[in-house]
């Protein structure tokens, strides 16, 4: 069993993990090894880094898909979301007029708020999600999430974003004049009278607009995000977890499995990256020391053993770490491992060796 037949008949792969541990590459190996299987696949990330793209040999990537030249049987693309776009997108498909539209745009609360509000990036990475899985252009999606702590931001998205346009929570703001705004102090509102003189904005006047506005759209938002959260629900979605071995990476990976497990959301198995594999050598200290000097001059040999000794105890150390995962996880539950590398995987062909290692077949072992 490998990490194709982990997520084989799925049509969204959702790689999440702590930052730092190889997701980035890991959801891009993935997308590539579904690609050399025949399949049209993309990989979606809200990686700030950008380092995406360069491991895919392109010299940048925006919120549309860019196709990477391949030489393949299926297709490979990959894009990079842009949670403005992605939003005022949103805003056009849902305004009911383009005057309407036009003018939730141009508002400047819009324009300060549309990245920020209600953990709209999240929100805007599963729109987006939603929006290429809805085109059936692919046979498979895979999406790179933000670390772990974050990535429960982006589960609860959708729900936090369906609370904010609730029309009860905006009602405050719909009237200036009357009751909602009411709420303001006396010295709120010569503070926004001071703002208007100085500035020439009347930001009370764009508050109320912008929420009025935002209103009539709320049904839209609504509906899609409820459409979001199923998708993320449904048995044709799997999410893989990808760690290193390391402690605290381990500690936030067990944490994000007992989220999904709370959730109910499925499960396709774990991904354990940069791991030290133990080797099998007998001989230690001096006796290391004595073999190497055959090959090697006495003090050459000596740092050699010194780094051999370390290694080990890395190895032993990533294999204590690993069993605590190992406990969590269970007897059903796949677990993949993937060796430390001498390089960094920042290229195609990084991504074929470590694909060399994700597919391999018997590389997905149940914990037990």
């Amino acid at each position: 069993m490998s990490v194709a037949d982990l997520i084989e008949g799925k049509s969204v792969v959702v790689c999440a993990g702590a930052g730092g541990v190889g997701k980035t590459t890991s959801s891009a190996s993935i997308a590539l090894g579904m690609a050399e299987r025949g399949l049209k696949a993309a990989v979606l990330t809200i990686d700030p880094a950008k380092r995406l793209a360069n491991s895919l040999g392109l010299e940048e990537l925006d919120n549309e898909p860019r196709r990477v030249e391949l030489d393949a049987d299926g297709e490979l693309w990959a894009m990079m979301l842009d949670a403005k776009s992605t939003f005022d997108g949103v805003v056009d498909r849902y305004a009911t007029t383009p005057e309407s539209r036009d003018r939730i745009l141009e508002n400047r609360i819009y324009k300060q708020l549309s990245n920020a509000v209600a953990g709209s990036q999240e929100y805007m990475a599963m729109e987006k999600l939603y929006e290429l899985h809805e085109s059936g252009d692919w046979d498979v999606l895979v999406l790179d999430t933000p670390p772990t702590r974050n990535a429960l931001d982006f589960l609860d998205a959708p729900e936090r974003l369906h609370r904010f346009i609730d029309s009860r929570s905006l009602s405050f703001f719909m009237a200036p004049s009357r009751t909602g705004l009411k709420i303001f102090s006396r010295g709120t509102g010569l503070l926004f009278s001071a703002l208007k003189r100085v500035t020439g904005v009347d930001l009370l006047q764009d508050l109320s607009e912008f929420f009025n506005l935002f209103a009539e759209i709320s049904d839209g938002f609504r509906e899609r995000s409820k459409a979001v959260t199923q998708l993320l629900e449904n048995p044709g979605t799997t999410f893989l977890l990808v760690t290193s071995p390391q402690r605290d990476a381990i500690d936030e990976v067990i944490y994000f499995r007992r989220s999904l497990r709370e959730r109910r959301m499925p499960f396709g198995g774990a991904i354990v990256n940069r791991v030290h594999q133990e080797v099998s050598v007998e001989a230690e200290g001096e006796d290391v020391v004595e073999e190497l000097a055959d090959l090697l001059e006495a003090k050459l040999a000596r740092k050699a053993a010194r780094n051999f000794d370390d290694y080990r105890a890395l190895s032993m150390q990533d294999r204590l770490n690993m069993e605590r995962l190992v406990d969590e996880l269970g007897s059903r539950d796949p677990l993949v491992l993937v060796p430390y590398f001498d390089e960094d995987v920042h290229d195609v062909g990084g991504l074929e060796r470590m694909n060399t290692h994700l597919f391999a077949p018997g590389a997905a072992q149940t914990t037990a």
